[in-house]
Parts: C-alpha cells; sequence; structure tokens
C-alpha cells in the first residue's frame, strides 16, 4: 500500500524552474514505478515523466524531454521533478502515480498506475 502527497507547484514565469516532490508513505516504496502526469482545464490527463523502481531507467514526454528531470530518493520514500525552462503550456494540475509494487516496469498510461496523490498546481505566467 502506498499513499502519496505532492508539493512545490506555484506561480512561476516563463522560463522559470520549479522542483516538485512527491512523498510516499509504506514500505512498497521501492518496489515501486512512479510516474508524474498532469491536467489542464478542459483538456485530458497526459504523461509527464515515469522513473524504474532502482531509478536507473526514465522516460519523458516528448512536450516536456530536456526540460524536465524525474528522479527518486527511495531512502527518502520522495520522489521529483524538476522542471526547468517552464513554458505557459505547462500550467496544469500535476500528479504523482505509483503502479502495485506487482508490475516491475515503466509505464506511460496512467491506467497502469495504482495509487494517486492529490495533484499540486504549477502556473506559468507569459
Amino acid at each position: 500500500q502506498v499513499q502519496l502527497v505532492e508539493s512545490g507547484g506555484g506561480l512561476v514565469q516563463a522560463g522559470g524552474s520549479l522542483r516538485l516532490s512527491c512523498a510516499a508513505s509504506g514500505r512498497a516504496f521501492d518496489s515501486s514505478t512512479m510516474g508524474w502526469f498532469r491536467q489542464a482545464p478542459g483538456k485530458e490527463r497526459e504523461f509527464v515523466g515515469t522513473i524504474s523502481r532502482s531509478g536507473i531507467t526514465t522516460a519523458y514526454a516528448d512536450s516536456v524531454k530536456i526540460r524536465f528531470t524525474i528522479s527518486r530518493d527511495n531512502a527518502k520514500n520522495t520522489v521529483y521533478l524538476q522542471m526547468n525552462s517552464l513554458k505557459p503550456e505547462d500550467t496544469a494540475v500535476y500528479y504523482c502515480a505509483a503502479r502495485s509494487p506487482y508490475f516491475t516496469t515503466i509505464s506511460r498510461t496512467s491506467n497502469d498506475y495504482t495509487y494517486w496523490g492529490q495533484g499540486t498546481q504549477v502556473t506559468v505566467s507569459s
């Protein structure tokens, strides 16, 4: 069982940076593939990035590749999303998610994730 709480969102000007954190509780955290997703008003939830259980492998949406970096610190039960060179189109509520520990691979698909945080708002002004 994994419970997730996001933090670090806020208002930033275009070109700025933010680091989102997702604090997890539960012994299975280091056995869980993690993902970040985002949803803008009136739009479908979209994939942002994912990271393997070990933190060795990652994958990103093309729209954020190079600009965003996902990482994790299993000792702190925390996954991060470092966002640089932010654009107004990055404005959204950002969610972290965890797959069931039963599954061992990264995924770009929201339906593959079992546990979700409440989200944190990121607003990028022009």
